[in-house]
């Protein structure tokens, strides 16, 4: 047994307790005190330091994992967007117009109407929508935007385009592109910094709103088993000091029960500077985490910066090697000036010229001699050529990756990348390098529930598809890979080594019981999908008990 002294308040017993701690990896029990785990061992020795007042619960040999981080989330996009216009789900582009025609039926008469998550591939389409589409949905006074499910492009209505001030004279702004007809009029489909054009219209909410919404975020969070999180920036945002002020309310007020890394976006670099904040500042549930930079866009809006251009889905199409959101020389600029300030990078790089700019960049960097604390980072790693992989192990770069997009993104791959998938979501190959490799959901993006993202990292195939093959069977990894990316290698990417990520005497009290046995399930369960269909049962946090199943 492992022990600290004190007397418990919370014992789980009867359990299979994969604790992710070389030096104890099962266990029976499990004994909380004082947001901490006390105590790790078997029933017997750990049942007999209860005291009267200890809550005891049998678990039925349930299995006990240690509380999942995520460590990629758009936080409070996800958590607004649960009080939005959802379309994650929509399978046709009817059914999307549908959607949106029953919410601008409740809304109030000339307000926004703000949607996010279609996905033209999931209707088997290669066309985006137009303000025509939307326009016959909102009708002609109420402006509308709805993200694509990459957050990378937006479609807008005709309402929002005049609101904007956008027309046939309208330049493309720097790092956007905005989509034209023939005749060169808009055609209200919005690219990376385009859609900024229309956001800044687009009310922001309210302190009190804000802090509902990321309350019924964690709460559903919660149901998926997810303790911890690091919350991401968008390109030049200003969901970021939003977001930070939300959180020290709830945490003032003893409502944050979600350990978050908050990034911050490369544009504020000017006032960490002047406040002289640096990474880690906070505590065991708020903290300040990376410096966020984008190099690119995304791969289903077809502006992830390539080698090689996307294929052609028309003849007359001209060659798309994607789109530069940050130059070379600003980004390096930006590197250099936050680990001066004390600050490690998280970049998003998708294609993979991005991620071999990403990569010489990050080699100058530390031949310069300077290091952070905590290791530099890139977002996604999407595509990246064979002769790049290597270099994040060596030069010390967390592969923050988020396997679900593996499965959303296959049939886009296939259309665009051609035998280029083969160099898409290298999860085996990044892990096998030696790189330090975290998962997460990238949320609203995706489906932030990590049992999905385990399947697809495990099988590598969309549940409702099965028994069809893996794609890219040669990038499968195993389960006890896939949950240490979801506990310890998220919680060493975050610098939280020494506080989450295992089930280890003196850590935080944060481990979730599921519904089911995940090591007692066969090759051929897993490979029929029955990973995705795991549940917790208890979620706690800090010692207690923030989500139990009914």
């Amino acid at each position: 047994m492992q022990q600290l002294s004190c007397t418990p308040t919370l014992i789980l017993h009867n359990a299979r307790i994969y604790t992710q701690d070389a030096s104890l990896p099962w266990a029976q029990a499990v004994a909380m005190a004082d947001g901490r785990i006390l105590a790790v061992g078997d029933d017997d020795e750990l049942l007999a330091l209860a005291g009267a007042a200890t809550e005891r619960i049998d678990v039925g040999g349930r299995l006990v994992l240690p509380g999942l981080c995520d460590a990629h989330i758009h936080l409070s996009h996800y958590a607004l967007g649960l009080r939005e216009v959802r379309l994650a789900d929509t399978r046709s582009r009817g059914e999307m117009l549908d959607r949106i025609r029953e919410a601008t039926a409740r809304a109030a008469p000339g307000a926004w109407i703000v949607g996010q998550g279609w996905n033209e591939s999931r209707w088997g389409d290669t066309d985006f929508p137009t303000a025509a589409e939307i326009d016959a949905a909102t009708g002609a006074d109420s402006p509308a935007i709805f993200y694509r499910s990459d957050m990378h492009s937006a479609v807008v209505n005709s309402a929002a385009l005049r609101l904007a001030g956008i027309t046939a004279g309208t330049p493309n702004p720097p790092g956007g592109v905005i989509d034209r007809d023939a005749s060169g009029q808009p055609t209200g489909f919005l690219r990376e910094l385009a859609i900024d054009l229309v956001s800044q219209h687009v009310p922001p909410p309210t302190p009190a709103e804000h802090d509902a919404a990321l309350q019924a975020g964690m709460a559903a969070l919660h149901k998926l088993g997810v303790t911890a999180v690091h919350a991401q920036r968008v390109k030049d945002g200003d969901d970021g000091p939003r977001e930070w002020a939300s959180l020290l309310r709830l945490r003032e007020a003893g409502k944050l029960h979600l350990r978050v890394a908050c990034n911050v976006a490369a544009h504020e670099l000017g006032h960490l500077a002047g406040l002289g904040l640096r990474a880690g500042f906070g505590d065991d549930n708020l903290r300040l985490g990376h410096v966020k930079v984008f190099t690119d866009g995304s791969l289903g809006s077809r502006t992830a910066w390539l080698l090689a251009p996307f294929v052609k889905l028309s003849p007359d199409e001209a060659d798309n090697y994607g789109v530069s959101v940050t130059p070379p020389a600003q980004m390096a600029a930006e590197f250099r000036r936050a680990v001066e300030l004390g600050f490690p990078i998280s970049v998003h790089a998708i294609g993979d010229r991005a991620n071999r700019v990403c990569l010489d960049i990050f080699e100058e960097l530390a031949s310069s001699g300077l290091a952070p604390s905590i290791p530099h980072r890139i977002e996604h790693v999407q595509i990246i050529d064979p002769a790049d992989l290597p270099r994040l192990a060596q030069l010390g770069i967390t592969a923050s990756v988020q396997p679900i997009h593996a499965t959303d993104d296959m049939d886009t791959a296939d259309l665009f990348l051609g035998e280029r998938g083969a160099h898409m979501y290298n999860f085996r190959s990044l892990m096998e390098s030696g790189a330090l490799v975290a998962f997460g959901s990238d949320a609203p993006v995706a489906d932030p529930n990590p049992f999905l993202g385990i399947h697809a990292a495990l099988v590598r195939q969309r549940v409702e598809r099965l028994p069809a093959p893996p794609w890219y069977a040669g990038e499968c990894i195993t389960l006890a890979q896939a949950i240490e990316a979801y506990t310890l290698g998220a919680a060493r990417a975050a610098g939280w080594e020494r506080t989450i990520g295992s089930i280890t005497p003196g850590k935080r009290g944060d481990l979730i019981v599921l519904d089911r046995d995940l090591f007692a399930l066969t090759p051929e369960e897993i490979s029929a999908g029955a990973v995705a269909q795991a549940l917790p049962a208890l979620t706690i946090f800090d010692g207690r008990i923030v989500y139990r199943r009914e």
